[in-house]
Parts: structure tokens; sequence; C-alpha cells
């Protein structure tokens, strides 16, 4: 079992990225909504090519949580279906989207009042840019 260490919000969301970035994962944002959800702080967007890719997003990131911060998603959702899965972890939540998902739903502009947190891929999308 994970054992939670503590980290704060921000530092889970930014291993979220760092570990959706090594699966190459592309259009990384960190979306800071403390003040404007009352749900989460955090939220985590990416775009993944396809099914396959989501699954690997979606196992990197959990693998990393548990392993960096000791903590697993509260629910995922979605990953069956591969169009949009989330990953909850409470105080940030994890939106992996395939291309026309993440077109459709557009949800980084529901959320545009959030400012972005930095974040700078290092993995080959970081080179596509």
């Amino acid at each position: 079992m994970a054992q939670d260490k503590g980290f704060p919000s921000i530092e889970k969301a930014l291993i979220a990225a760092r570990a959706a970035d090594s699966k190459k994962a592309t259009d990384i944002m960190i979306q800071d909504v403390r003040g404007l959800s009352s749900v989460t702080d955090f939220f985590v967007i990416v775009t993944a090519q396809n099914n396959r890719q989501i699954d690997a997003v979606l196992d990197a990131i959990e693998e990393a949580e548990v392993k960096e911060a000791g903590v697993k998603p509260y629910s995922v959702e979605g990953a069956q279906e591969g169009f949009w899965a989330l990953q909850d972890y409470g105080d940030f939540v994890v939106h992996v989207f395939q291309p026309e998902g993440r077109d459709y739903y557009r949800l980084e502009e529901v959320w545009n009042d959030a400012p972005l947190v930095d974040f700078q891929p290092e993995g080959d999308a970081a080179q596509e840019a």
C-alpha cells in the first residue's frame, strides 16, 4: 500500500506531468484551479495519440505517484473507452485525451481563468515544439 509522503499538490501535479512526458504525451499543461474549483487544486491535461498510449500514460503516472509521492488515484474513469480518461488524486486530477477529444471538450478553455503552472517537457515532445 502506498504511504502518502505529504508532498504539496503542485509537486504531485508536476510528477504526473513528467511521467506523461516520459510516455511521449504532448500538449502537457497544468492549470492551477485553486480558488476557482472546490473539487481540486490542479488539472494536468495531456494528449495521447491512441488508446494504447492513453493506457501507457495512465500507468506511468500512477507508478510515478506511488513511487515518488506515495499516493494512488481515488478513481480512474474512461480508461476503457480511450477517448478521454482521468485519474482523480483528490488535490489534482489528470485528464488524458486523444486529439479529437481534447479538441471537442476544450477543457482548458472551461478553466481559462486558471493560471498555468510552468512545465517544460524534457522528452521528444519538447524537441518537436
